[in-house]
């Protein structure tokens, strides 16, 4: 019998080992922080170096089952509606490359949403799949990207034959829902299973505030980044599989074990023992008060002359069906300056650390306890900057090009990421296949990936968006000067 939301019998039972003084005859070899560096104990201390413990341990995952570990996952499993639950000590990560290989095999076609993350082509790239891509809808006033429509995946899957899976992202880094139901339905309609890359919504279905979960809207398989905002720690994520029998539950376990490290670390899966019992059982309330706390500080900052709020009010948009109010997204183009002049302004005067700028915005990002405080402070330093650097004007958003991303796939992405490749200048690589996947941080959206033929178009917006600052995240040159293409073709 599974126990109760409020227990924790992972993490319970990793403290109950770390703290009881057992002789340590086996990895890892600080042995409980005696041979840690001193520099290290005193960072993170003795208590979190006591439970850095080894996979195989009696009582903890190994021994009569269900074990401890076993509970946990399905304690989480749950409390998200699923059939099965995988904590992933790789983030994310972990689950698109799993999935990939699960629902992807040599030469098997996906859809997939052309701003998918990095990870889901990397995937591609283990697992041989070959992907076809549906665009987001994409707003041209902010640069900015939503979700794919029902239409537009319908009709992505039906000019494709064979399709095994589609591939969509909900919410956005924004925080815009899509109609994950609507996208479900076409998928279903077609005998195809629907993954939903929920990584920025963790902690959806679990207030009446937010939006529902991917898997409550028929998702057939559902990745949550609980690190994201819902308090684990850093690197650690959920994997959540339906019982609809769309995906077959085993095939994702063979995967799992094939990109799982056999050193998983107890404090990461610890951590997402401890986040889960806290959403379950605390989580409305939590998020509660950090809801009601956040629409204090947008009420503010709406105050501010040359700000916008991006909010609910974009529902019912192409490709936003639902808005969630955990990150205060901010147009700053009113004040003449850009995103990354404001964010820049912030960090230097307050040490307000953004999580994300535009050209045209700013986004904050809230924990499920966010203090209030901190939140209400954040919308008077933002008063403050605003006055001191605004100028006359509108700045502009950086617009993607509609012909940027319309790439041809010459390749698959593991012909292309593996085969032999030649580095050239980017001048001289238009009509070459590219071997890297590319795209600006922000807005995110992959000018490039391994496979696809490149194009004149591409290159101008990759040097447009470093020009104006931003990261090209994937380029194996971040000046953008050469690029790695493909030997021979």
């Amino acid at each position: 019998m599974t126990p109760e939301q409020p227990t924790a019998p992972y993490l319970d039972a990793v403290v109950a080992y770390g703290f009881r003084g057992p002789g340590r005859f086996h990895v890892p070899g600080h042995k409980g922080g005696e041979g840690a560096d001193p520099g290290l104990r005193h960072a993170i201390g003795d208590n979190a170096l006591l439970i850095d413990i080894p996979q195989d341990i009696n009582g903890i995952d190994l021994g009569p089952e269900p074990t401890p570990y076993q509970l946990a996952e399905q304690l989480a499993a749950e409390a998200h509606g699923a059939a099965r639950t995988w904590f992933l000590t790789n983030g994310a990560t972990q689950g698109n490359h799993a999935l990939a290989l699960a629902l992807a095999p040599l030469g098997a076609r996906v859809v997939a949403q052309r701003n998918s993350h990095a990870s889901l082509v990397d995937g591609l790239v283990l697992s041989g799949g070959l992907p076809s891509f549906v665009a987001p809808e994409y707003d041209d006033e902010l640069g900015m990207a939503h979700g794919v429509t029902p239409e537009a995946l319908a009709e992505a899957l039906d000019a494709n034959a064979d399709v095994r899976a589609a591939f969509i992202v909900s919410p956005t880094y924004y925080g815009m829902a899509a109609d994950v139901e609507g996208c479900a339905a076409v998928c279903h309609e077609r005998g195809v299973p629907l993954v939903v890359d929920q990584a920025w919504g963790p902690h959806f279905g679990f207030h009446p505030d937010l939006p529902p979960s991917a898997l409550s809207q028929g998702a057939d398989a559902v990745l949550t980044s609980t690190h994201k905002i819902v308090g684990s720690l850093t690197q650690s994520a959920m994997l959540h599989v339906a019982g609809t029998g769309r995906i077959d539950i085993g095939t994702v376990g063979r995967a799992m074990r094939l990109v799982r490290s056999t050193s998983p670390s107890a404090l990461l899966m610890a951590s997402l023992d401890g986040a889960r019992r806290q959403l379950a059982v605390h989580g409305e309330a939590l998020l509660h008060e950090t809801i009601a706390a956040a629409a204090r500080t947008r009420a503010k900052m709406a105050k501010i002359p040359g700000i916008e709020l991006v909010d609910g009010d974009f529902v019912g948009r192409p490709g936003v069906a639902g808005w969630d109010p955990m990150r205060l997204v901010v147009d700053v183009r009113g004040t003449g300056c850009t995103g990354y002049e404001v964010a820049e302004a912030l960090r230097g005067a307050y040490d307000v650390q953004p999580e994300l700028a535009t050209h045209a915005t700013m986004v904050l990002l809230l924990g499920i306890a966010q203090s209030p405080v901190s939140l209400e402070r954040v919308a008077g330093d933002l008063d403050e900057i605003v006055k001191r650097i605004s100028r006359e004007g509108t700045a502009d958003a950086l617009v993607r090009p509609t012909k940027a991303l319309e790439n041809e796939m010459a390749v698959s992405p593991r012909d292309a990421f593996l085969g032999d490749a030649e580095v050239v200048p980017v001048d001289d690589a238009v009509g070459r296949i590219s071997c890297e996947s590319i795209a600006g941080y922000p807005p995110g959206i992959p000018a490039l990936l391994p496979g696809e033929r490149i194009t004149t178009e591409a290159i101008a917006y990759l040097r447009e968006l470093r020009d104006a600052g931003a990261r090209l995240h994937g380029a194996s040159d971040p000046s953008f000067t050469t690029i790695t293409v493909l030997a021979n073709h």
